[in-house]
């Protein structure tokens, strides 16, 4: 059942709610509004200033107000995250209802290709792709969603291999049904919960592998910021003790997983009890 990049976002913990990934979206877009605060502005008296009342998350070593950019840094990484996630989400369903759905020679091209791909380890591919590439957002959403389907299309290809099986589906077929007509009006209903599950772990990876290339200095380039790159600037001040400037940004990528791990595990248990 479980797809993605790098098969990080937590499975095995228990939560099955929407909510908290809900929640990490609306600090992401709605964060600016409660907190209208400019993420750019200096203070130049409050640098690497611990929380107080002006600053509730402190400020970094410009003095610019830590909340604002923690905000700032969410909406940059759900703006490259969210559409290559969905670009993953496109390629991988494609893919697999092709190979699933084609001729024998076919599905056995496409598995062997895909076995291939499956074995270089992603991260790392996508780590060198972003070294090669220039890290604007357009670039950043393409690395992303090129890099995440595989898994993804393995899945697919298994569970329209099974439906394919079904006698509605062998009926259809003898009826003369194409191969759009069969993915769209018999295999999609049938895994359509399935795929909606796979979705929020493929944003989520999307989320943490955007992370890993900002932490690194491969990601939204400054003045933009992402939650990444605010780890790294904080890692980097780690001798001042600042831990304003590392816990909040750690703390909002991994909640980030387990809130989409949760809201993955929450529409799977609806379809067991529907």
């Amino acid at each position: 059942m479980r797809s993605g990049v790098w098969g990080l976002v937590p499975s095995g913990v228990q939560g099955q709610s929407p909510w908290p990934f809900v929640f990490v979206l609306l600090v992401c877009f709605l964060g600016p509004v409660v907190w209208p605060v400019d993420p750019f502005a200096f203070d130049p008296i409050a640098v690497v200033a611990g929380p107080s009342a002006a600053h509730p998350l402190g400020t970094d070593v410009l003095g610019r107000d830590a909340l604002a950019r923690l905000i700032e840094g969410g909406t940059q990484t759900m703006l490259v995250a969210i559409p290559g996630a969905a670009l993953a989400f496109a390629l991988g369903v494609a893919y697999g209802l092709t190979a699933g759905l084609g001729p024998v020679w076919l599905d056995r091209a496409l598995m062997r290709l895909l076995d291939a791909v499956l074995a270089l380890p992603s991260l790392v591919v996508l780590i060198c792709l972003a070294a090669l590439a220039t890290p604007d957002r357009v670039t950043l959403v393409l690395l992303i969603g090129l890099v995440a389907w595989p898994q993804l299309a393995r899945l697919v290809r298994g569970e329209a291999r099974a439906v394919r099986g079904r006698d509605f589906v062998l009926t259809a077929e003898q009826l003369g049904a194409g191969r759009l007509h069969m993915a769209r009006y018999h295999v999609l209903p049938v895994i359509g919960r399935l795929l909606v599950v796979n979705a929020t772990f493929l944003l989520g990876d999307a989320i943490l592998g955007l992370s890993a290339l900002s932490f690194l200095g491969l990601g939204v380039q400054p003045p933009q910021t992402s939650w990444g790159q605010l780890l790294a600037e904080g890692m980097g001040l780690v001798e001042l003790r600042a831990w304003w400037l590392i816990l909040p940004p750690a703390l909002l990528i991994a909640g980030s997983l387990f809130a989409a791990g949760a809201a993955g595990r929450w529409v799977l248990n609806r379809g067991y009890h529907a």
